[in-house]
């Protein structure tokens, strides 16, 4: 199996916002943000081949589907679709995707799924050969949002969904699609039954355990700054729950060596986790790109 980082369209969000209640001198230690306060973000999906005889894209980041205004207002950078051109540069096709996992249904993680924005036509669903791949308990959630997260979701997006004929849940940790090659749990701080992916290292195990491989962390760990395990976003729902969730996400990692694919950092896509003699985790092993790269053990 060999692993691409495909780079979608960035976004520039407010650093407070995206550091919860960190303050503004420790926040910027990590990332500088611009003259309205902004801070650089990646929107990065995970392309593996053949993952059981499959291509799958785990996410489509935010893509170009918004209109001009709410593309400035959600500080989205690009104006052309750059997952499209992105997934050209590793020779492939939205068209030759056999499974897109979704690991949640807010739009800079479901964005991509949907053409750039044309002025006076509908939303239009890409990946017409794909299956998409969503946990069941978050799809009720993007069906019924709360008042206070319904402005992350794209309103027309479950009914092109549903209406495609190719939308299937997952409702434990593994999926027939994919066979044991991928292992499924959730977490529920950022949104409810946020889908974790892990992409299991090739045939080494110990103690009964899968060791290597790669884990999505999608929202739970968005980029290195929220390997701190304190550290959370102002858009979580229940960052006490996302703490202690984050905590024996980054125990386990560790003890398994399992690497980390960060969605949202702006210049890294994969890690190994590390802890320092303080007991705080971090970041070794940093890669920026991975191109082609084979999963190793």
């Amino acid at each position: 199996m060999k692993l691409w980082s495909i780079e979608g369209n960035t976004q520039k969000l407010d650093g407070g916002a995206m550091f919860g209640n960190a303050p503004r001198a420790m926040w910027t230690k990590w990332a500088r943000p611009d003259e309205l306060n902004r801070i650089p973000l990646a929107c990065r999906a995970l392309l593996a081949r053949p993952l059981n005889g499959k291509t799958v894209l785990f996410e489509t980041g935010v893509g170009a589907f918004f209109e001009p205004k709410l593309r400035e207002r959600f500080g989205v950078v690009e104006e052309r679709h750059v997952l499209l051109d992105s997934l050209q540069a590793a020779d492939f096709s939205h068209e030759d995707i056999d499974v897109v996992v979704l690991s949640h249904l807010h739009f800079d993680h479901a964005g991509g799924l949907l053409r750039q924005y044309r002025e006076g036509q509908a939303p239009e669903l890409l990946f017409p050969n794909a299956i998409y791949l969503t946990g069941r308990e978050h799809w009720e959630r993007a069906r019924n949002p709360h008042p206070r997260d319904r402005a992350s979701f794209i309103p027309e997006l479950p009914d092109l969904l549903e209406a495609s004929g190719r939308l299937q849940f997952v409702d434990g940790d593994r999926s027939p699609l994919l066979g044991d090659a991928v292992h499924f749990s959730y977490s529920h701080g950022h949104t409810p039954g946020m889908m974790l992916a892990e992409i299991h290292g090739p045939g080494i195990a110990v103690d009964g355990r899968p060791h290597g491989g790669v884990a999505f962390c999608a929202d739970l760990v968005p980029g290195r700054p929220w390997m701190h395990v304190p550290i959370t976003m102002g858009y979580d729902r229940n960052p006490e729950l996302l703490i202690d969730e984050k905590r024996a996400f980054l125990e386990d990692k560790l003890a398994r060596d399992v690497h980390l694919f960060l969605t949202h950092d702006p210049e890294i896509a994969l890690v190994r986790v590390s802890r320092d003699e303080r007991g705080r985790f971090g970041a070794t092993h940093e890669v920026a790109e991975l191109k082609a790269r084979v999963l190793h053990p």
